[in-house]
């Protein structure tokens, strides 16, 4: 039997990369999905390739208006919500001494503000025993000059996921944490040339990365999907308030 059959997930983020990979997994695994993102053609192109089992909604997770309009969609379709995937984030380079509000607030309203509203205006469609994962980040600056404020709103999503773990015991919600490394998406690719001078940018920043990675490779979304899923469904039951790290082994050893 599958491992989501009857089961409704929501996935900010998941026209592309990660977002898109989990949306599949869980769509593959029985679940119905619902799918947000900014852009309407890249979430109509994921519909196509997620099949029948999905229904997108073009929102903004910086904008609460579009998070309430989500959970409209969601709640007059009659259904509710057994994972929620926040996993919508974005990633700005400053140095310390080059950060501007504008740099700072964007982070702040995709990364940390978005990311708590999302899961706070599902709480009233969350089923009772429901899991919530969170997507940190493999927060080791090493080598990425400029990801300070990025790195810090990924340590306090780590956070979050501990406090509500515990807020949420009684009515048995599990939330937990996935952190990819060095995966191969096209936001890592656009962070690559804006770290990395040259035409080979992309090529260079992905051999800068291997050398420090101890399975020598970067992850694919499919890996991190795999984690994802195992955190959303009864395979995870007796596990909240955890952070699975889905790196090449970069931060444990």
């Amino acid at each position: 039997m599958a491992l989501l059959a009857d089961k409704t997930a929501v996935i900010t983020g998941g026209s592309t990369g990660i977002g898109l990979a989990t949306a599949k997994r869980l769509a593959e695994e029985g679940a119905y999905v619902f799918i947000t993102g900014r852009r309407q053609a890249e979430l109509e192109a994921a519909a196509k390739e997620i099949g029948d089992n999905v229904t997108v909604v073009q929102g903004d997770v910086a904008d609460p208006g579009d998070l309430d309009r989500l959970y409209t969609v969601v709640a007059d379709s009659g259904r509710r919500i057994d994972v929620l995937f926040a996993n919508a984030a974005v990633i700005d380079v400053a140095r310390l001494g080059e950060i501007t509000e504008q740099h700072l607030d964007h982070l702040l309203n995709i990364d940390f503000k978005g990311l708590v509203f999302t899961v706070q205006k599902a709480l009233p469609l969350l089923e009772d025993g429901a899991s919530v994962i969170l997507n940190s980040s493999n927060t080791n600056a090493k080598g990425s000059e400029g990801i300070g404020v990025y790195a810090a709103i990924k340590a306090a999503v780590r956070s979050l996921a501990r406090t509500w773990a515990s807020e949420l015991r009684d009515r048995n919600i599990r939330v937990n944490v996935v952190s990819p490394g060095a995966t191969d998406t096209p936001g890592l690719n656009d962070l690559a040339r804006v770290l990395v001078e040259g035409p080979n940018a992309v090529e260079e920043f992905e051999r800068q990365q291997r050398s420090v990675i101890p399975m020598g490779r970067r992850g694919t979304p499919d890996e991190v999907a795999n984690a994802v899923l195992f955190l959303a469904s009864d395979l995870s039951t007796y596990t909240t308030g955890a952070d699975i790290p889905v790196d090449g082994g970069t931060n444990q050893i």
